[in-house]
């Protein structure tokens, strides 16, 4: 296989089919890792691509075509995969906005994301994504974050607004421990995959998890921080900004066991 397959609606992508997607940034996506035909949170997935593109386009993919488009950008290999599934449409433009339509379906497919371990570096910014609810397409401003954060000597960029209040990550949620307890940041934010998967596996396992405003002032509270998307259930975080956190490896081996406990779903 080729490093990245690309579809569009079924059919190899043409540069002529990917003029529209490349030109605007209007559409929603998601990213997932896949193995065997199946992914950990598939319903999640597919849940939010099924909103995204009514609150984006006006109308849904239904699930059966999705799952369609998911099998066929597969087409029976059995993996890992990281797979992306973009919704777009060329009915609608800055110029024309005002389509409603059932937006296109673009797959791809490329070798799988490996977890990050070593734990992170953070560099406080203050941001707020656009529409922070949607995963979006429009990443300009995260890619923007994340290099002005290398470029500083951080691995990544946390995101507060300007009360000091934190929200996410450039690519992931973030959670705090306090004793047995795991904090998730109460502020406009996307709720990932992965987050989710960890609540309910927590659920499982009777871990508690609670949700709460989180501020750059409450850190000294916490015994321990770690980031989690669809390809990381947990990593520790060692700093933040100048903040210093203890080594966290019993947590991140139980949030991991949390998330594990999720069963593959079939595409």
């Amino acid at each position: 296989m080729a490093d990245v397959l690309m579809q569009i609606d079924g059919r190899p992508a043409s540069a002529a089919d990917l003029g529209h997607f490349v030109l605007s940034n209007y559409g929603a996506f998601t990213s997932m890792q896949v193995e065997d035909g199946a992914v950990p949170g598939l319903d999640l997935h597919l849940a939010r691509l099924e909103a995204k593109a009514v609150d984006l386009f006006g109308l849904a993919v239904p699930e059966a075509l999705l799952r369609e488009r998911m099998r066929q950008a597969l087409d029976g290999r059995s993996g890992p995969f990281s797979l992306r599934v973009n919704l777009f449409s060329d009915a609608i433009s800055l110029r024309a906005p005002e389509a409603v339509v059932q937006p296109r379906v673009l797959t791809t497919l490329s070798p799988p994301a490996a977890p990050l371990t070593a734990p992170l570096r953070l560099q406080i910014q203050v941001y707020a994504r656009e529409v922070p609810h949607l995963k979006h397409a429009a990443t300009f401003g995260l890619t923007r974050a994340r290099r002005q954060a290398f470029q500083a000597g951080f691995d990544d960029a946390l995101f507060v607004d300007a009360e000091g209040r934190i929200s996410e990550g450039s690519i992931w949620n973030i959670g705090f421990i306090q004793g047995d307890t795991v904090i998730w940041p109460e502020a406009p934010m996307l709720a990932g995959t992965g987050q989710t998967l960890l609540q309910r596996g927590m659920e499982s396992l009777r871990l508690n998890s609670i949700k709460r405003p989180v501020f750059l002032t409450n850190l000294p509270s916490f015994d321990a921080a770690f980031i989690c998307n669809s390809a990381t259930p947990a990593c520790a975080v060692a700093t933040i900004d100048g903040h210093q956190f203890g080594p966290a490896d019993s947590a991140i081996a139980r949030l991991i066991d949390a998330w594990r406990s999720n069963p593959r779903q079939k595409i």
